[in-house]
């Protein structure tokens, strides 16, 4: 390295700053680091230069971290000795360039926008050339760099940097192809930008972006599957381009053309867009400045932070695409804690509301609504998470800006027949299943005030009616239950009675960023989480209610909301019951007593049910609230008793109110000793709700508890599961709820419960469909699973179908778990079978590394299977067999993959003592096979059927073949020369078509003859 001139250390030469600004802490620390290196190589020549650093990063990992930061930051400060100092960087850094990597990637998200011209210019010099080294992870930060590529701007250094990372994606297209994920993440960032770039100016680029994205979608279209229905949206839009358009029509009419394994359209459709995708479409900025109104800005008070948006990112013409991006982003990746949700904090309803108001284009308008309904087009509850945002919308965007509701409403019925004419009838069964998973989960508590609204015109009305029946009667007024956004019952609170808005017309100052915004002012009772016990709360408001009572329940109303003395609350509550109970009483005023009662103990439902110390005093403590008195009543009575049947109808009514109530009901009959036994009293509850359903219910209350008490949920799981196994084992709804909270301890504690017998979560006849349902959770979450499903005594062969769902790439949890579990196990027919019916890949070793563990541990039973599928699948005709793999989908065992596999066995142990390959019921199997297999078959597995014609020559008549077999065939047995009776007789008992056809011959001989010659397999 050349001298680097001695002169004060630069300054401000990596960001943009002002005077007023203090100093940036990365740019400093690049400084000294610079300094340093500076200091070892002043007046030095380059090799001793070179030594010099060399010998500081030998010294210690600080010095070689500070010594690649040094080198990292004079490439980006330093254009003309750029070259040079990568050079050395590659030559002194220990730890794959993971230093400069992590500082790069630092750099991307935090600093890029600020960072000057000739820095920003290096750091891209400077991942082309990570990318040209093929160094390990520099596809990671080629996909951060492609996510600071914005959408709906086509200002110069955008434009920049958009046509600098294609170039780097075009030049080095072979490095690109080892990555499937950049393959999809690359097409999935081009695709949406060739929309922007339409200008004639802009063509030569836009050119560049469709053929690189054409050649992608042509070579590796199972790469860029993964995407999901998104790159359908997408490609839709630029589908009119005449390149694309052929690639278009072969999506939609020969899907077989873009990949084998591509059955059509409907396939992607039905596959939900990850959140990753999603996310890569907003600038670290702008998805900093969107998390930040949806969990620190107060519903009411975001006028000013939208505005500064709009100014930002959403003032031009061309930026009406971005609104597209901002949508799917908001549903699908902005999920915001419970606390948040329980707080008045801005909801996601009310900013994709004012996103839809400020389209100033009918393509775009058009675009964003298809954006919002996206995924409800191809619903499915099994697979698709809750998309409730939509609905929200047309919700509380009736009364201040019902034109917004309406244009949603008229898109979603016309979406149906348009969308898609061939799949017109998916489209309206996932607009329907959404509909109706909104309603059991009690989003809203009825479609028909928004479906029927005389706001909306007459014909958009008999649309609704005609395309949604179901939804337009309404048997009884609607009363919300349960909402999904934060703040979404305010619209009836005093923020919004003052002022009829609903997204930007308050005007509002500035909070301080350092506020504690979660102070919660109205509150509201419809949520399940929690909220902190320590905020002060305004006194429970009765008043609505309490005319609606007759005078004696009235008087005991008011007695209970002036004690605050639980005991004596308690003793009121009692005598509240026993009015209830009289002959006398009036069932109409039920709704008004429940909706009294959830108010006045509403702090009841708030903070930790569960005592921190569990005992037998303390959980008896924990059940000694008044609300308890109602369960305390029902435990005690008869379910004959007429009284039986007034409470559950009055604990339905307080159901509505606050649905909280069901899990503590569960946990009162778990803690309580007085419920001692009376679980089922819980399933009489359930049928006595509106929902009227056992499972829909007991689901609906485990997920309220998950959300606001995981330690409670872990304490009910056993009893649970125990009491209610034909709703719990059947479907893995609550495993998965159970797995998403846990830590390790809790997991743990679990596992001990079901070796000790108390728990039971799994069940032969369900265990494989649970299992293959959690293929699609979170890592933690499918380790959970596996861990608690080896804790149960249930034999691997119930759940060894599953490897046929499993890809080496996509399910590596299930695949690590089942390896460990196999290698503890001997190898059955049925095991062998499953594990060769695995497709062959050069970079998916399970196969390979099992089969040569059963190699050392099983070689003679391991030896026996494989022979048996060998032949069978040898022998029968490809007719019958094609017949035979289309009745089950997914298990297509066939000669050429399990040939595939033996050959991989044979080279992973080629260097080892292993005789696994010199058994005779292997060689037998392979001669069987070589005999009958076609040349091209010979020729792919030449080494492989070599071992046969060894084997056939050292059995063949002439003596010197015998004599010459051993030493020709370094793989057969040391004892291959004249066999003992003893080696005979155990070669010829593990050989399961043996035939004495030959006595004359010589034994070894007739076994191999007789084994060729036999057809009973």
């Amino acid at each position: 390295m050349e001298t680097v001139p001695g002169k004060a250390k630069p300054q401000g030469r990596l960001v943009v700053s002002t005077q007023l600004d203090a100093k940036d802490e990365l740019e400093e620390r690049l400084e000294r680091c610079v300094g340093l290196v500076q200091a070892l190589t002043n007046g030095l020549s380059e090799r001793e230069a070179n030594d010099a650093l060399t010998a500081n990063v030998c010294k210690g990992p600080q010095q070689h971290e500070e010594v690649c930061l040094g080198l990292f930051s004079l490439v980006l400060t330093e254009p003309t000795q750029a070259q040079r100092c990568y050079r050395d960087l590659t030559l002194l850094n220990r730890d794959g360039m993971n230093v400069v990597l992590v500082k790069i990637n630092q750099i991307l998200m935090e600093k890029f926008l600020k960072l000057q011209d000739v820095p920003r210019t290096q750091l891209v010099w400077l991942v082309r050339e990570l990318v040209k080294s093929g160094v390990i992870g520099a596809d990671g930060v080629v996909m951060t760099l492609l996510k600071q590529i914005a959408g709906g701007d086509i200002s110069t250094k955008n434009l920049w940097l958009a046509e600098s990372v294609l170039d780097i994606l075009l030049d080095q297209k072979e490095w690109v192809l080892k990555s499937g994920m950049l393959i999809a993440m690359s097409v999935y960032t081009y695709l949406r930008l060739i929309v922007d770039h339409g200008a004639p100016n802009l063509l030569i680029l836009r050119q560049k972006e469709v053929d690189y994205c054409i050649s992608m979608l042509r070579e590796k279209f199972m790469e860029c599957q993964i995407i999901g229905r998104d790159l359908v949206r997408l490609m839709q839009n630029v589908a009119r381009i005449p390149e694309m358009e052929l690639v278009w029509k072969d999506l939609l009419h020969n899907p077989q053309v873009l990949s084998p394994q591509f059955t059509g359209v409907l396939q992607l459709l039905t596959a939900r867009t990850s959140r990753k995708f999603l996310a890569c479409r907003l600038t670290p900025d702008m998805e900093t400045k969107l998390l930040f109104m949806t969990s620190r800005v107060r519903f009411g008070q975001q006028k000013r932070y939208q505005d500064w948006f709009q100014r930002q990112y959403l003032s031009t013409a061309e930026s009406q695409s971005l609104r597209c991006d901002l949508i799917r982003y908001i549903c699908g990746v902005v999920h915001p804690s419970n606390e948040v949700l329980s707080s008045d904090i801005l909801p996601r309803w009310a900013i994709i509301g004012w996103l839809l108001t400020t389209c100033t284009s009918n393509v775009a308008a058009s675009n964003a609504k298809l954006a919002l309904f996206y995924d409800w087009l191809f619903f499915n509850p099994e697979k698709d998470s809750i998309m409730n945002i939509a609905i929200l919308v047309m919700h509380h965007s009736m009364k201040p800006h019902p034109a917004i509701t309406a244009t949603l409403l008229d898109f979603m019925c016309r979406i149906i027949p348009h969308f898609f004419p061939p799949l017109e009838s998916q489209v309206r069964q996932g607009v329907f299943n959404s509909l109706t998973f909104i309603m059991e989960k009690r989003v809203l508590a009825h479609l028909a005030p928004l479906f029927d609204n005389p706001k909306l015109d007459r014909e958009l009305r008999s649309m609704l009616r005609e395309r949604f029946p179901e939804f337009c009667s309404s048997p009884s007024p609607p009363t919300e239950v349960k909402m999904e956004e934060a703040a979404s019952m305010e619209m009836d609170n005093n923020v919004l009675d003052k002022e009829d808005v609903c997204y930007d017309t308050t005007e509002a100052a500035f909070s301080d960023d350092e506020e504690e915004v979660h102070s919660k002012g109205k509150k509201r009772e419809f949520r399940f989480h929690p909220i902190k016990e320590a905020v002060v709360e305004e006194p429970a408001d009765i008043t609505p209610w309490l005319d609606q009572l007759d005078d004696t329940m009235k008087e005991k109303v008011q007695q209970l909301q002036k004690t605050s003395d639980t005991e004596t609350q308690c003793e009121v509550m009692q005598e509240i019951v026993d009015l209830i109970l009289e002959e006398d009483f009036d069932s109409e005023q039920m709704s008004a007593l429940a909706s009294c009662l959830a108010e006045l103990f509403k702090d009841h439902f708030r903070g930790d049910v569960l005592p921190d110390e569990i005992t037998e005093e303390s959980l008896e403590e924990s059940v000694s609230k008044p609300v308890c008195l109602v369960f305390r009543n029902l435990v005690t009575m008869q379910e004959d008793n007429s009284g039986f049947s007034v409470l559950l109808d009055m604990l339905a009514e307080f159901y509505q109110k606050q649905p909280k109530i069901g899990y503590h009901l569960l946990y009162y009959l778990k803690a309580s000793k007085a419920a001692n036994g009376k679980m089922m009293l819980y399933e009489s509850f359930a049928q006595a709700t509106a929902l009227g359903d056992l499972h829909t219910c007991l689901m609906m209350d485990m997920k309220a508890c998950q959300e606001d008490d995981v330690r409670l949920l872990c304490y009910l799981t056993p009893s649970i599961y125990s009491e209610f196994p034909d709703e719990t084992l059947r479907s893995g709804e609550l495993l998965n709820m159970i797995v998403a909270v846990i830590d390790s301890t809790q997991l743990q504690e679990l596992m001990c419960h079901v070796m000790m017998g108390t728990l039971v979560m799994f069940r032969k006849d369900s265990v494989l469909n649970i299992l293959i349902q959690s293929l699609d959770w979170e890592t933690f979450e499918q380790y959970s699973t596996w861990q608690l499903f080896l804790a149960h005594n249930i034999p691997l062969e119930t759940i060894i179908p599953i490897l046929q769902h499993l890809k080496y790439k996509e399910h590596p949890e299930a695949l690590s778990c089942l390896l460990l579990q196999l290698r503890r196990e001997k190898p059955s027919e049925e095991m062998v079978k499953m594990v060769l019916s695995r497709p062959c890949h050069h970079e998916d070793q399970f196969t390979t590394s099992i089969l040569r563990h059963w190699t050392s541990k099983h070689d003679d039973t391991l030896g026996e299977h494989i022979k048996a599928q060998l032949i069978k699948n040898n022998n029968q005709p490809r007719k019958r067999q094609s017949l035979r793999s289309s009745s089950s989908k997914l298990a297509q065992l066939t000669l050429e993959q399990i040939l595939e596999h033996m050959d991989n066995l044979r080279l992973s142990l080629s260097n080892t003592k292993n005789n696994f390959f010199t058994q005779t019921p292997i060689l037998q199997a392979l001669q069987h096979v070589q005999a009958s297999c076609d040349e091209a078959h010979k020729m792919r597995f030449s080494d492989l059927f070599a071992l046969a014609e060894e084997y056939e020559d050292s059995q063949s008549k002439p003596p010197k073949s015998r004599r010459k077999a051993p030493a020709s065939s370094p793989r057969s047995r040391k004892g291959a020369a004249p066999p003992t009776n003893n080696e005979e007789e155990s070669a010829s008992s593990s050989a399961s078509e043996e035939e004495d056809s030959k006595p004359k011959a010589p034994k070894r001989k007739r076994k191999g003859s007789s084994a060729v010659g036999s057809d009973s397999d």
